[in-house]
């Protein structure tokens, strides 16, 4: 039960985890985005097209399995980027306010996937996700070890992939340094010449894409086809939102911490308990985020601090 319970946590925690990446890079740069929920739904809608995109021009018989995720990948990303490019045109060129831009993107992503996601066929998304659900077919040879690190599709290992490359783009590369700069003070980067816009965007587009292959993920690979427009994705969003605070606005971390976060989630299908008890599982990770914000504000670490302009718009005429 072990073994299993920890292979679920993983499965579970990779849907938090690639909203957290992309949250996590879009607030480095100094953006609140609380549209990520509906981003990642937006996501997912964008996947599903791009299996159906895949099947019209293939045919179920003829699926692919590589060609299968590039296509489904590509679209998840575009249309998740797209919410991330109105939420920047909105807030870095217009000055909207960060919070009630993100919250109306969210409605939008959400209502997007439920009203178009209730015309497109579905009937293929199970047949299609065998192909990008297990990535080792061999893992049970491995006991234990197999199980619970081998038995996952590609997108999982992705995830982890994207997690350290995003950890060692913004710690180790110039361009890592220059956004984060931006997102402690955008005032002193303009003034060094860092075209603060221009980074805010990029980072916005490509976080919002991360985010969205987290919708991606949950239809395609964890629900394995089962579950689109039904699905409450915005609610793992949320998830994914508290998680970066979790994680202290390191992607390397949230790795672990996203592990935490599923097993919390999947917990309540290991044991007996009710359904009050429930619900008190289903707020754990929020208590857990709020007990760890006050203990690193308590500490006071530059390192486990948000960007000092988290939130704050940049009016460069102030400057």
């Amino acid at each position: 039960m072990l073994v299993a319970f920890l292979a679920a946590a993983i499965s579970m925690g990779i849907v938090y985890l690639y909203g957290a990446i992309g949250e996590t890079l879009i607030e480095k740069v100094g953006n609140l985005n609380l549209g990520i929920p509906g981003i990642m739904c937006l996501g997912a809608l964008g996947g599903v097209i791009g299996v159906n995109t895949y099947i019209s021009l293939f045919t179920v018989e003829n699926i692919m399995g590589w060609l299968l995720i590039i296509f489904s990948m590509t679209f998840a990303f575009l249309f998740a980027a797209l919410g991330g490019l109105i939420y920047a045109i909105l807030t870095v060129s217009f000055q909207a306010n960060q919070n009630v831009t993100g919250l109306a993107l969210t409605t939008f992503g959400v209502g997007c996937m439920k009203f178009i996601g209730s015309n497109i066929d579905q009937s293929n998304l199970t047949t299609a996700s065998r192909s990008i659900s297990k990535l080792f077919v061999n893992y049970d040879k491995l006991g234990w070890f197999g199980e619970i690190f081998l038995s996952h599709g590609i997108l999982v290992y992705l995830s982890i992939i994207i997690a350290v490359l995003v950890t060692l783009f913004l710690n180790k590369t110039r361009r890592g340094l220059f956004l984060r700069s931006i997102g402690e003070s955008p005032q002193t980067a303009d003034a060094q010449g860092i075209n603060v816009t221009l980074y805010k965007y990029m980072a916005i587009l490509v976080g919002s894409g991360i985010a969205g292959l987290g919708g991606l993920y949950y239809v395609m690979d964890r629900t394995g086809g089962t579950t689109f427009v039904e699905a409450s994705i915005e609610a793992f969003g949320w998830m994914s939102v508290a998680l970066v605070i979790f994680s202290m606005w390191k992607p390397g971390i949230s790795i672990i911490g996203s592990i935490v976060f599923g097993g919390l989630y999947i917990l309540r299908s290991f044991i007996n308990i009710t359904p009050a008890q429930i619900k008190l599982f289903e707020i754990v990770p929020y208590l857990v985020t709020i007990i760890v914000l006050i203990v690193t504000s308590i500490l006071n670490k530059k390192n486990s601090q948000p960007p000092a302009s988290l939130g704050v718009n940049y009016y460069r005429e102030e400057r």
